[in-house]
């Protein structure tokens, strides 16, 4: 049996927080199985929740010292894991924190500098995960996929609801994969109007009416007519959902409800073409009421796993992928991505 022990990080767009993950990963008989060994969320302190929630907008010098900067910060905050779990990885690997994300036009940008990491803890890193599928003409997301292929072979369907839903499945000996819709990310912005972090259990949607012309507005828009691979980036949340939903002078309350109507019906239209058992991470599986709205339009078996799971599924994945960077292995797949081939992509800092 051949082990690895790693550290996985992972920060989404919902800017929820750090998710840091220690795992260990089993390889034998040609199968994977995993472990998460421990866990943590580390929230961010106002100066990075500011910081990375308008650094889209600083100049050129300022993202460059952010980008080294914030490599710094989860350095520190890994180096303080280890010390309380007292457990030595084998190395980490590291998401970073999307910035940009642009593959229409051959960019993207996740900072977090993983030589800064390195320096800090005195471990490799593997980071900028994504880069190397946008060269390559892909969409560099989403990347889970190719750890749903591998690790939870016995279900049809991973959705993880977090800033973004997305979806994974498999479906002529192929792995298909794409964003679905904005999720968090503008319920935890609706929320923040209420003066409320998130809508805790989806009560304040609940307790909203459903506006039918917002709703189909939402549902008209031009990306959910087009075919995977397609990817979703906070650009896109900005220049379309923001302004339609401040078009309408409306309660709160009804926005939160429209709009958590709007993310179940665009996952539904996709499971229910594909059918079987799904299972559904991140921390929109927390939200109550969007689940119900989702099993409400289903005949899908709906799987909510235990916490530990939806909390840190991507942060293990993230190890998961640093794994078979550090095997040469392939862990992007150009069925997912739409990349003119699969890559074995990450840089390693060692």
């Amino acid at each position: 049996m051949e082990n690895h022990l790693v550290i996985g990080l992972m920060s989404g767009t919902s800017l929820d927080g750090l998710d840091i993950a220690l795992c260990s990963f089993h390889y034998q008989d040609n199968n994977w199985s995993f472990k998460i060994l421990d866990t943590k969320t580390q929230r961010y302190p106002d100066y990075w929740l500011n910081q990375l929630a308008s650094i889209h907008n600083a100049g050129a010098e300022d993202l460059t010292r952010l980008h080294f900067e914030y490599g710094h910060f989860l350095g520190e905050q890994v180096k303080s894991f280890i010390k309380r779990t007292g457990q030595k990885p084998d190395f980490i690997a590291s998401h970073g924190h999307t910035i940009f994300h642009r593959p229409e036009k051959e960019y993207t940008l996740q900072i977090g500098d993983g030589n800064a990491i390195a320096a800090v803890t005195g471990l490799p890193v593997v980071f900028d995960f994504r880069s190397k599928d946008v060269a390559l003409g892909g969409q560099g997301a989403p990347l889970v996929p190719i750890g749903d292929k591998l690790l939870f072979p016995g279900y049809d369907s991973c959705i993880n609801l977090g800033g973004i839903a997305n979806i994974s499945y498999e479906s002529n000996n192929q792995r298909i994969a794409f964003d679905i819709c904005p999720a968090n990310q503008v319920l935890n912005s609706l929320s923040n109007q209420l003066e409320e972090p998130f809508d805790n259990n989806g009560e304040m949607a609940s307790e909203g009416n459903l506006n039918l012309e917002l709703f189909e507005r939402l549902n008209a828009l031009g990306y959910y007519e087009s075919k995977p691979p397609k990817s979703l980036g906070k650009e896109w949340v900005d220049e379309n959902i923001y302004p339609l939903l401040n078009l309408f002078s409306i309660p709160i309350k009804d926005k939160l409800r429209t709009f958590t109507e709007h993310i179940a019906l665009q996952i539904t239209n996709i499971i229910n073409a594909n059918r079987g058992k799904v299972l559904i991470t991140g921390g929109g599986a927390y939200n109550d009421f969007l689940i119900e709205r989702i099993k409400a339009s289903t005949s899908c078996q709906i799987e909510i796993p235990n916490n530990e799971l939806i909390e840190f599924k991507e942060a293990m994945v993230f190890a998961f992928l640093g794994v078979l960077r550090k095997r040469n292995e392939i862990n992007c797949l150009s069925s997912v991505t739409g990349a003119s081939r699969n890559s074995c992509s990450g840089t390693l800092s060692i």
